[in-house]
This record gives structure tokens, sequence and C-alpha cells, in this order.
């Protein structure tokens, strides 16, 4: 693409150099530059574009956004200067890969639990419904059925609108897509349009990054204040900022509640490890799922389908097919006649969701609750003393684990999580920094009818120890002791 049509809708402040290079790929990373590429210079958390310019124009880039001139300028480069980088590099890849978000129907999922499932059902259901459809998210970005591996759960801008042009190459009709407050805050969805979004819930998270619960959500808020007229907002009204989250948007805003009055409502009529019976709007449906924070999921699929054109039968007849999300709430059963769930909940709130769901099922049923559980390292150090409290509140016995303690020591991880609990509390919790030995140990407390619920890594199949990544998976764990 021509330099110059490829920043024409740009509030653009100096330029140096040709505007009529063709440019062959941009990026944000100077390693990955090579002859004919267009770098952009972004001050991003961890490191400074801006330092690595000189490199990025050793390996070939013949272009450079930036918003500082650097002082010797290399006369066969053109220099672009901008405001703020980090919030233009967005519309510069829309620009770059033509669009593709105005050539599907693409619907963000936001909130602190629940993007996963949410969005990954959608996705799993509109291919059912003989849709081409796209998915990104945490654990794996899907071109309809082909597999592209994640690191985050919103990619840079560059790796979003390449991934969205390959959905439309493919045919797709449909994206779903889960937003991260990060991704919000960083730009990294500007330049998308999106026919809709979903709110599920907000809970303590990330608060390493945000500093404060209200920033977080401001974060979670601009992506709905960003909706285009037209275009659907589907909120959680159980959850207090439900409507917060909306009441500045320009899309037709719905509800769904599993308590209160809304225009998609839910209750749990049955309750069982391998399912749920529901009422949804006045219809019963039988689903693969279980709990009620699995209820409020279906719900916000349900709606944002309705939303999307289809007819509400056919959708309660799709729900009622689709699967659990790997590594969310997945019950394992032993021979010896526990049962074993493996969960990614890692916030105080998911892991009182996840155990009150257990309570659920076993309600006047003899069973105990054995929780596995962590936190990870180098993250937001004040959920550590409540996912201990959580845990010790609603379980028989507390095993304290390693999570990914990534560049922390795991004693000290473990040490924060113990401050949490009161002396009698903690003579009645096990610490096995050893996460295969804590796993071991509940299966062999475990006895028939019991249950062990391992919290905090559900789909990762590996732990960070000293910034090195080890296989590790903790189904494969459980299987072993099975």
């Amino acid at each position: 693409m021509k330099l110059e049509s490829l920043v024409s809708k740009l509030d653009v402040l100096e330029i140096k150099g040709d505007m009529s290079k063709d440019i062959l790929a941009v990026n944000i990373d100077s390693r990955q530059i090579e002859k004919g590429h267009l770098f952009v210079a972004v001050k991003g958390t961890v490191a400074d574009g801006h330092n690595y310019i000189s490199k990025a124009i050793e390996q070939g880039a013949v272009a450079v956004v930036c918003e500082v001139m650097p002082e010797d300028v290399d006369e066969n480069v053109t220099y672009i200067k901008v405001e703020n980088s980090e919030q233009i590099v967005g519309q510069i890849a829309t620009n770059f890969y033509g669009d593709p978000t105005s050539k599907l129907k693409l619907v963000g999922v936001t909130g602190t639990n629940g993007k996963t499932t949410i969005a990954t059902v959608l996705y799993d259901m509109f291919r059912a419904m003989g849709h081409k459809a796209g998915l990104l998210s945490t654990v794996c970005n899907y071109i309809d059925g082909e597999a592209i591996p994640t690191e985050h759960t919103t990619p840079d801008p560059i790796t979003l609108n390449k991934l969205l042009a390959q959905m439309v190459e493919a045919g797709c009709e449909y994206a779903f897509m889960e937003v991260s407050s990060h991704s919000v805050v960083q730009n990294r969805i500007g330049g998308l349009k999106f026919v809709g979004g979903l709110f599920t819930n907000i809970t303590r998270d990330h608060l390493d990054y945000h500093k404060t619960f209200e920033n977080y959500i401001k974060a979670k808020k601009q992506f709905f204040d960003n909706l285009p007229k037209g275009a659907f907002a589907v909120t959680n009204v159980d959850d207090k900022n439900g409507m917060v989250m909306v009441q500045n948007t320009k899309a037709d805003v719905k509800t769904y509640s599993v308590q209160s009055p809304a225009d998609f409502k839910a209750k749990i009529i049955e309750c069982h490890f391998e399912g749920m019976y529901l009422d949804i709007n006045g219809k019963e449906v039988g689903v693969q799922f279980i709990g009620k924070f699995n209820v409020s999921n279906l719900l916000a699929v349900y709606g944002a389908a309705v939303m999307l054109g289809k007819e509400p039968q056919e959708v309660l007849v799709a729900l009622s097919k689709m699967k659990p999300v790997n590594g969310r709430f997945e019950a394992l059963r032993s021979p010896s006649g526990y049962t074993a769930i493996v969960d990614y909940a890692h916030t105080p709130d998911a892991l009182e969701n996840v155990l009150n769901a257990i309570h659920g099922v076993l309600e006047g049923k003899q069973g105990k609750v054995i929780t596995v559980c962590g936190c990870g390292g180098n993250r937001d150090k004040g959920k550590r003393p409540l996912m201990a409290q959580e845990a010790v509140k609603q379980s028989d016995k507390v095993i304290l684990t390693s999570d990914n303690p990534r560049n922390e020591e795991p004693e000290d991880i473990l040490k924060d999580m113990q401050d949490g609990l009161t002396a009698e509390q903690l003579a009645g919790v096990l610490t096995i920094v050893d996460r295969r030995q804590a796993i071991k140990t509940a299966c062999m407390l475990a006895q028939p009818g019991d249950v062990i619920l391992i919290a905090g890594k559900g789909h990762e199949d590996y732990q960070i120890i000293k910034g090195v990544k080890h296989h590790f998976d903790d189904k494969e764990e459980v299987r072993a002791c099975f």
C-alpha cells in the first residue's frame, strides 16, 4: 500500500521524506521489521519504541511514525510525526488490512469473568448454525476451524487486524472477541467497528495495571461509550455496574438477569454435575453447563444471538448442544467415586462463583469440598489474601499451592495468601508449594462423593517459574492421579 494513502486520514503534525513509497507491512516491534516495512514507534508500558527507531531502519524500515522526530534523520527514510502513536496505530493497521471489520459482524465481550466462555460459545454456536466465524480469545484464536495460538486476551492492533483480514479472506460472516481492559486503554481496538458489545460483570482484577477499581471500571465503560449508533449493547443487570457501563452508549441497550426483570431472563429448574435444566424467557432448555454464573454466561450468548437476528427457538436448540469451554468448570469423574473440577477461576469473585456452583449441585448430599488454589506472581498482590479467604469460606479442606509464580518466590506469594486467614483458619489449611504434589494430596484425601476444585489455571498447559515456561496441565495431573 502507498504510504500516502495509508496515513491519509490521520492527524499528522510533520512529514519529512517521500510519501509515495510502497509499504509491504506495518510493525510496532522492531525485531519483526524487514525491508519495505513501516515502523510505528509506540511508548509502551514496558519499552519505548522510539529507542528502537535506528534498529528498525537498520533492518529495512523505509518509513517511521513517531511522536518525537529523531535528531539524526536518514534521507532514505520517511518520518511522520503524530501526537500519539499508540492512538493511531489501530487506524494505520485497519487501513493497511483493508478495514476488515466493515466486512464482517464483530461482537466484543468485556468484563472480569465469563468473557472466554461467552465468546467461545457464540463462535461454536454460529458455526453449528452453518456460518463461517472467527474467534479472538484468551485460550485460542480461530479463523473458522483453523486454530491460531494466542499470547494475550487481546492482541496488538496490527496482529488483530491481520487476523480479522484473514477471517474476511476465509469467508467469515461473524467474529467474536474478548475485549480486555488493557486493550481499551492501550487503543488496541482502535479503528475496529463493532456491531455489538456484551458486559459480563466487574470485580477486582488487574489493579497492578489500572491502580484503582474506578480506573478499571472506566476502561470497561469506554468500550461501550465508543459503540456506534445501530450497534447493540447487552448488559448484565445482576452486576451493580451493569447499567453504569451503558449509561453513555449510543448503542441499543438490552439487559439480562438471573435475579431481576430483564429483556433476557433465566432461572435454574434443576442442576447436577452433567448440566442444568433452565427456563429462558419462559422456555425450558437442558444445557451441559453448571452453575449460576454459567446461567449468566448463557443468557449473554442467547441475548447476543437474538440481537444478531436469530430466532429464539433456534438459539435454544443450539444452546442445548453446546459444550463447556476448555478449562472452564470441567468435571472429571474418578473411578473411585469423587469428582475433580478444573477451572480458570483466578479472582476472588470467580472462585466464589465456582464454589457456589459446586455447593448448588451438592445440596443435601454428603460430599466434602477440597479446594486447591494459588495466585499468579508479578500480578495484583491485593487479591491474594482475598482468594485464600474465599477458598476457606466454602471448602472443607484447602490446599494452597503455586499457580504461575513467574519471577516471584512461590513462598512469598503463599505468605501473602496466608495473611488473609486467622490462626484458626490456618490450622485447617495445607500449604504445598509444588502444584503436582498439591493435586496428588487432594486426590489422596478425597472420598467417594467428594468434590475437588483445582482453580486458577484452567486451560493453561504450562507453569512459569523464574520466567521459564514448563509444561504443566492440571487435567493431565488429575488423570494421572485417577
